[in-house]
């Protein structure tokens, strides 16, 4: 077992610590942002539209800044970018410790998620989709149950909100991100394969001088502004804001719904755990099958069918227990390709080579659905004192992706240029290191070649003893 350990392709050792950070992130974030709306209510008198409106405005700088996190995560490599990100990130929670007024509110919210887009989402999903070509879907997949395994601390982060105060749990959010992630970051995350002597997907890597620094290999795509012109782009960034306007609205502002039923916090968090948990099962099995379906396009349809049939349920039922066992059931199923389908599309469709600028950009128009969400839902309740027309939303939401997805199928993919081929400077380098002398060192001297590669030289010969003996 140790062995075949040692032995696996790093790429997977990736793959669990991205999980591991997906779960902390969105378990602090994401899953536990509804526990904070009746605190922040009680404590400082504010609307139910106003403290989901500091969740909308800082959507929307999130959204606004995944086209720079993107590009400087295609140029400087995910694993700065991720340290950077989780130092910012880290500093912002501790700002929204301190909030004492409305504006604070909205300020705070809104540097904790321009930064936490550096350190979260599109790092990780790039970095995943650079160790892994043949078995991405698998493995997108089993790093998205990082995202359900979130919803372990859906129910610590409520007793901390609940039994000591919500700031506690901001200190809290600082404390396990800065412990957690600066040492994976520094001691684990890399690249690329080439940094590791691998090829993608653990192929047995090509023979070279030893001593030799792998070179990357030219990744393809389209750049940022080619995929924008084509009509591909759009159909999946209208379906992508669809889909998510229903998955992501769920999320904050599912606690509130099962309160106006009636049902406590505690039993509340005991749902919203039970659904996410499902998800460990649920997200790598539609990862795994991803690979071997022709359409993924058409797949997220019935994703979305799911997901619309669940809510139905739920609505048409009052929150009775069968219509919440139904629309566990179906959400289990509809929101298992949430994060999962972007790494598997967008790579498809426009290639490697800008996959973080261009997941970057079409995240800014998904952005456009999620904004709206948070605020959206607060307004209908503070009007209606429910959440029945926020549903009907939701399910006329999740009937638009359907069909931007289908249109997306049937829309031809662009043609992906092949990458440049570099052949003059390593010809040149080789020639210039044939033609320099070659120093003998004699005791195995580190040396460097004209090509800037590193080598180590043997030790000189030993003198023979008779030679030694006439001198």
């Amino acid at each position: 077992m140790i062995t075949k350990l040692r032995n696996a392709y790093y790429g997977w050792y990736l793959v669990a610590a991205a999980v591991v950070c997906m779960a902390v992130a969105a378990g602090v974030s994401f899953w536990s942002l509804g526990f904070y709306v009746v605190p922040l209510e009680n404590e400082f008198g504010w609307s139910r539209a106003l403290v989901l409106g500091g969740l909308s405005v800082s959507l929307g700088i999130s959204g606004l800044a995944s086209p720079l996190a993107g590009r400087i995560v295609d140029r400087q490599g995910p694993r700065r970018v991720i340290f950077i990100g989780t130092v910012a990130t880290c500093l912002s929670y501790l700002l929204l410790a301190t909030t004492e007024t409305w504006w604070q509110w909205f300020l705070y919210l809104s540097i904790n998620s321009f930064f936490r887009g550096f350190m979260f989402y599109i790092p990780f999903q790039v970095l995943i989709s650079r160790w892994f070509d043949r078995k991405r879907g698998r493995a997108v997949g089993i790093m998205a149950t990082g995202f359900s395994l979130g919803v372990v601390l859906v129910p610590l982060m409520q007793w901390i909100i609940d039994d000591i105060s919500w700031q506690a749990s901001f200190v809290f959010a600082a404390l396990v991100l800065a412990v957690l992630f600066l040492p994976i970051t520094l001691v684990i995350v890399r690249n690329s394969p080439a940094e590791k002597g691998l090829e993608v997907d653990g192929a047995r890597p090509r023979e070279q001088p030893a001593g030799t620094l792998r070179a990357p290999t030219p990744l393809a795509g389209l750049t940022v502004k080619q995929a924008v012109r084509t009509l591909n782009f759009w159909l999946i960034a209208f379906a992508f804001m669809t889909f998510f306007f229903c998955m992501f609205g769920w999320m904050v502002n599912g606690v509130n719904v099962y309160e106006s039923y009636g049902l406590s916090r505690e039993t509340v968090s005991l749902l919203m755990t039970i659904a996410g948990l499902a998800g460990i099962v649920s997200r790598p099995t539609f990862g795994y099958f991803a690979e071997r379906i022709p359409s993924i396009e058409l797949a997220s349809v019935g994703l979305a069918v799911f997901m619309c049939g669940g809510i139905l349920a739920l609505l048409l039922s009052g929150g009775s227990w069968v219509g919440i066992g139904i629309f566990i059931a179906c959400w289990m199923v509809g929101s298992a390709g949430g994060p999962v389908l972007e790494p598997l599309i967008l790579p498809k469709v426009f290639g490697l080579a800008h996959f973080g600028a261009i997941m970057g950009t079409m995240f800014m128009v998904e952005t456009i659905g999620q904004v709206g969400a948070p605020y959206i839902g607060g307004w209908l309740f503070d009007l209606t004192q429910g959440y029945d027309i926020l549903l009907v939303i939701f399910i006329c939401s999740g009937i638009a992706s359907m069909l931007f997805f289908a249109l997306a199928h049937y829309a031809p993919n662009p043609r992906i240029p092949s990458p440049p081929v570099r052949i003059l400077r390593p010809l040149l380098a080789n020639l210039v290191a044939r033609a320099e002398p070659q120093h003998q060192a004699a005791n195995g001297v580190r040396t460097v070649s004209a090509n800037g590669l590193a080598t180590t030289e043997p030790s000189a010969a030993p003198i023979e003893s008779g030679t030694a003996g006439a001198d």
